[in-house]
């Protein structure tokens, strides 16, 4: 058995390739352990039961080839929440919490009531909007949708742990889960938007996600385009609706919207400075 410096230290020279060595193994040791990081500062010299040891050795081999960080522990911090991932799933990552941002300063304009999240995943985002808004805007609803059965499971976990009332899902491909009847005043979207072929595809913890929730298209614009095309037939006049994209697309998504009729559209960036988030105005 070894203690728990050894491993951190053992750990560190197995992922020397990674980006974060130190973060990558701190995470995994707590995740075996199921202990907070300040446990590894507190207690070095503590020996590790052989169990956890061999578990642990394990995802340092798993992430040596590459496995994600949330794929090997199954969570990921996003906003303020702590959600439940895998392979079925999106990574949420910082720059989408800027769609939660841009999402949030329309709700505080008022006059939203409804709110779809097309595309959901793990649920991120219906789950990071609906946990601000629940007390402050109490008559909210949001339905948040995905093609996909595998991760709405997961983001149905994610609901029942949220314990929020009101987030509900529903599965479809886009505004196809809706009925013709079902009007909104604001939708969001972190659709695929990375070109078929992209170089990105094959780097890093993007080779182990759904290539379903990734690539769209030559250009990587196929699923706004139909969004885009779609979505007015359940939009209520003067809701909005808003997207995610890749830092070079900003130009194209603007001319999509200004063909279909939108209006103020504007483009915010993320944390970096990069175009990331594209807004219309449905007349």
């Amino acid at each position: 058995m070894s203690s728990v410096s050894t491993l951190l230290r053992q750990g560190q020279i197995a992922l020397a390739e990674s980006s974060s060595p130190l973060i990558d193994v701190q995470i995994l040791l707590c995740h075996v352990l199921e202990v907070d990081r300040s446990y590894l500062y507190m207690a070095p010299e503590e020996t590790v039961p052989a169990i956890q040891e061999n578990e642990f050795r394990t995802l340092i081999a798993q992430r040596q080839i590459g496995t994600p960080i949330s794929h090997l522990t199954g969570r990921r911090d996003f906003w303020s929440l702590n959600l439940k991932v895998n392979e079925h799933t999106l990574i949420p990552r910082p720059e989408t919490e800027h769609l939660v941002e841009a999402a949030l300063s329309i709700i505080q304009k008022g006059q939203v009531s409804r709110i779809a999240d097309l595309g959901t995943g793990s649920g991120a985002i219906a789950l990071a909007i609906g946990n601000e808004i629940e007390s402050s805007f109490p008559r909210c609803q949001i339905i948040a949708t995905d093609i996909s059965e595998e991760a709405l499971l997961i983001a149905a976990e994610n609901l029942k742990t949220s314990k929020l009332k009101n987030v509900s899902l529903k599965q479809g491909r886009w505004c196809e889960a809706f009925d013709a009847d079902a009007k909104f005043d604001l939708i969001v979207s972190n659709p695929p938007y990375v070109a078929e072929g992209h170089h990105l595809l094959d780097e890093g913890d993007v080779r182990f996600e759904p290539q379903l929730a990734l690539t769209s298209g030559r250009d990587g614009l196929d699923a706004i385009r139909e969004i885009i095309q779609t979505a007015p037939d359940n939009m209520q006049p003067n809701a909005w609706l808003m997207f995610e994209h890749g830092y070079d697309q900003k130009q194209a998504i603007q001319q999509l919207f200004l063909q279909r009729g939108f209006q103020a559209i504007e483009t915010t960036q993320d944390y970096a400075n990069l175009d990331r988030v594209t807004i219309g105005q449905w007349p």
